[in-house]
């Protein structure tokens, strides 16, 4: 049994699958297993991934092309999985060779955490440089993000199994149980890693190192850019979903969390609402009634604040005074430039109705 099971899903990756499988190997960290999850590719992954197999037997390559979308095939590998900790890498990343070492030294130091990411430079198809992918640190940070946006991003996600397995954790279920049936929900795909993460980051299991850890590469055939949409109804969804569960467990007056998300890197125009600043004190005051006073949280609701507007001056104003405070993060300056810039042709831009408690 190794120390650490990779679960690396694969459809028709062929293009970027060795040099992903090659950063794995390259880890400084060698006690691992890696459980390529082939869901019926026809363009030669299995094959390669197979030849991997023959000159290094800790790839292992499994069939499972009747698995249920990406959730089911995860779900497989979790099945599959029996390591101290499952590591999430996908077909087309690199990951920075003290990947591992970084991750496992993260979960030494919080022993009560389940799921540990960090952060990412992004890359195009050729493997530049073109940008940063940057994700909340600390607990408090992580668990009040995840209302609003996805905490962990999911290819540089490290969880511990045996929790996973105690806490009945399954990509695309409600974990936590605390709503009636009718406000229960399930997400198969699209947003079936936020729903996972998000869970458990409201339980104060979730956290992020610093570092980098992968090299995130977009090249146009993420689900994030051919489904964008569809991903934001369902993540918003989540959202509010997690918001209910939130304010469940803690015995709180629900509220609202859609002014406030910037998932995609978008503001959502609610209603065709200006101004949210009641909202907003509304939810600041749960959140710090749920997770206790905190600089992360402080944080945190600085940039929800600044958000909480939606005529452009006072956004722009309020932003900047928050710029000059903190370092934006991935998706905080891009939320507030996509909506000064949304009524430009081609802009994507969403609009939703606000939900009642």
């Amino acid at each position: 049994m190794a120390k650490i099971d990779i679960l690396l899903p694969v459809k028709n990756g062929v293009d970027f699958l060795a040099e992903s499988l090659d950063s794995v190997r390259a880890q400084t960290f060698g006690d691992w297993r890696l459980l390529v999850l082939d869901h019926g590719s026809t363009d030669g992954s299995r094959e390669m991934a197979e030849d991997y197999h023959r000159r290094d037997p800790r790839i292992e390559v499994h069939t499972l092309p009747e698995a249920k979308g990406l959730s089911g095939l995860l779900n497989c590998g979790l099945d599959l999985a029996d390591a101290d900790f499952i590591v999430r890498h996908d077909a087309d990343d690199v990951c920075f060779p003290d990947r591992f070492a970084v991750q496992l030294a993260a979960f030494a130091a919080q022993p009560d955490v389940v799921a540990i990411g960090g952060q990412a430079d992004v890359i195009d198809a050729a493997g530049a440089n073109i940008g940063v992918m940057s994700m909340p640190i600390g607990t408090a940070r992580v668990a009040a993000a995840s209302l609003f946006r996805n905490p962990i991003a999911h290819p540089t996600a490290m969880l511990r199994l045996a929790e996973v397995r105690r806490l009945g954790v399954r990509y695309g279920i409600d974990v936590l149980k605390v709503l009636p049936e009718h406000q229960r929900i399930e997400v198969p795909n699209l947003a079936e890693d936020y729903f996972l993460f998000g869970q458990l980051a409201i339980l104060g299991k979730c956290a992020n190192v610093p570092q980098k850890l992968i090299r995130y590469r977009w090249h146009g055939n993420n689900v994030s850019a051919t489904r964008f949409m569809d991903q934001m109804e369902v993540s918003l969804q989540v959202s509010r979903f997690l918001a209910r569960s939130f304010c469940t467990m803690h015995q709180l007056p629900y509220f609202d969390p859609a002014p406030f998300c910037n998932h995609g890197g978008i503001l959502m125009d609610v209603d065709g609402r200006r101004n949210f600043d009641a909202e907003f004190a509304a939810m600041a005051a749960a959140l710090r009634r749920g997770l206790g006073d905190s600089a992360e949280l402080e944080r945190e609701l600085v940039y929800r604040k600044a958000i909480s507007t939606r005529g452009e001056a006072r956004l722009l104003w309020r932003f900047n005074r928050f710029r000059h405070a903190h370092t934006p993060e991935t998706g905080e300056w891009n939320a507030v430039r996509a909506w000064l810039i949304r009524r430009f042709p081609g802009k994507r831009n969403m609009r939703v109705a606000a939900q009642p408690a």
